[in-house]
């Protein structure tokens, strides 16, 4: 070998190794810094959550209950009935009377929302109703997650079943059940579901590394005395703000026999905690990086049971990183002022009797910033 040789073997070598270099770093531009390069790591990340995940085939797609209008049955179909009976009637009128029955229109659904039905489920002494109940809805329009909490002993009167609180349903029928009696009494299209049970929910928040959740004299009280908190060594919380940890924060959101922190109380003061806690969980969360939301996501995925797809998953990370969206509003139903809680009320125990048009109306314009005309508007299009 030459002495040219000699020298122009270290500068190939460089050449080569930076040209590697430039590629690299092009690549990894690309990847970071223009949509349709973080559009690929989304795709690898729905891939990997998706593969997680305890994935629940049960529900048909885009599949909402579509019962008779009133008017054809019961007493006025009876009234059909004896009419085609009926003798008397004028032999000579040309057509003959059918009654058509009304087909609800599907539940609304618009582009710049997506609805996540989650839920809890308690399996104590082999009961399975649905625990805790909300929608999480992610807003691309005004970049927010929007948690609304539907209560559990909500009154619901579908065709096909009889009338029940509302978490009975999954008992009844499982989660497609569930969902299509969402779906037809709250008039809202439920992109997909999870739901975990109370065992999970507390391997969940230890792989956190706990919540942070700020408690009242009196919670902190009644947590140390009673056994919502399962594990005696546990009660050993204090009014202030608390690191809980799964066992401590699933005793948190089961209590409804004493005031929250703002005074609410009973069922509604037992849905705000567990919008205090999901919030928590959603503040923590995001505040990780991205090597421990991998091995935290990883470790927890297969503790949810959820008929997500992986297509869902890329949108809903894509529709998060790229609108920014780090804040999350709450709400509930039934909103003040348009229920009613009798003691009894056809055969059912202390139900919540909704003003369902008023219930909607809110709900619309909370989740798809509807001003109220546009919600009475919309209401009408989709009753």
């Amino acid at each position: 070998m030459d002495e040219g040789d000699k020298k122009s073997k270290p500068r190939k070598i460089l050449i080569i190794s930076g040209s590697i270099l430039l590629v690299l770093i092009l690549v990894f531009a690309w990847l970071g810094f223009t949509r349709s390069g973080r559009r690929v790591i989304y795709k690898i990340a729905g891939r990997l959550i998706y593969q997680g995940l305890d994935k629940d085939d049960e529900i048909e797609e885009n599949s909402v209950i579509i019962p008779y209008d009133k008017a054809t049955t019961g007493k006025d179909k009876n009234k059909a009935d004896a009419k085609e009976k009926d003798t008397s009637i004028d032999e000579q009128q040309p057509f003959e009377e059918v009654v058509v029955p009304r087909i609800k229109p599907e539940a609304r659904k618009e582009d710049y929302v997506s609805n996540f039905l989650l839920f809890g489920i308690e399996e104590i002494f082999n009961a399975k109703n649905a625990d805790t109940i909300m929608i999480a809805s992610v807003n691309t329009k005004d970049s927010t997650i929007k948690l609304t909490s539907l209560l559990r002993d909500s009154y619901i009167d579908v065709e096909g079943y009889n009338p029940n609180k509302l978490n009975a349903f999954f008992s009844l029928g499982g989660a497609k059940t569930f969902v299509h009696v969402i779906e037809d009494k709250y008039r809202i299209k439920i992109d997909g579901y999870a739901y975990i049970n109370f065992e999970s929910f507390e391997k969940i928040i230890d792989y956190l590394g706990g919540i942070a959740i700020e408690l009242g004299e009196k919670e902190a009280d009644y947590l140390n005395n009673n056994n919502y908190i399962s594990n005696p060594a546990n009660r050993n919380v204090i009014p202030g703000w608390n690191d809980l940890n799964g066992n401590q924060a699933l005793g948190y959101c089961r209590i409804r026999l004493v005031e929250t922190m703002g005074g609410a109380n009973d069922d509604y003061g037992r849905t705000l905690r567990q919008r205090r806690v999901i919030k928590a969980v959603f503040n923590k969360y995001k505040s990780k990086g991205l090597l421990d939301l991998l091995r935290i996501s990883k470790n927890i995925l297969g503790y949810v049971k959820t008929n997500v797809t992986q297509e869902q998953i890329e949108k809903t990370l894509e529709d998060i990183i790229e609108n920014k969206i780090t804040k999350m509003e709450t709400m509930r139903l039934p909103v003040n002022g348009a229920y009613e809680a009798p003691t009894k009320y056809l055969g059912i125990g202390y139900p919540l009797v909704y003003d369902w048009d008023e219930n909607i109306i809110q709900l619309y314009q909370f989740i798809y910033l509807d001003t109220r005309e546009e919600a009475e508007s919309n209401l009408e299009k989709y009753k």
